[in-house]
């Protein structure tokens, strides 16, 4: 994947408590498509690299059932 402008790496805080909730996230992101994450479980961080809104990506989080917070780009 080529490194463009329109691509944002986007921090995100996760209330994930297990294996489980990490995994559905990683679901949920699968799905949306033409993204990067990573997922530091101990940390409840979730980086995403994507050309998608904020908006879209926290709601596909939130589809998670878990509390979702936007930290901001890094």
């Amino acid at each position: 994947m080529p490194e463009n402008m329109s691509w944002w790496k986007h921090e995100f805080e996760v209330a994930m408590t297990c294996e489980g909730c990490s995994g559905a996230v990683t679901r949920i992101l699968n799905k949306l498509g033409d993204v990067k994450f990573e997922i530091d479980l101990p940390k409840k961080l979730v980086w995403i690299e994507s050309d998608k809104d904020v908006d879209v990506l926290m709601t596909a989080l939130q589809k998670s059932g878990k509390e979702v917070k936007y930290n901001g780009t890094k």
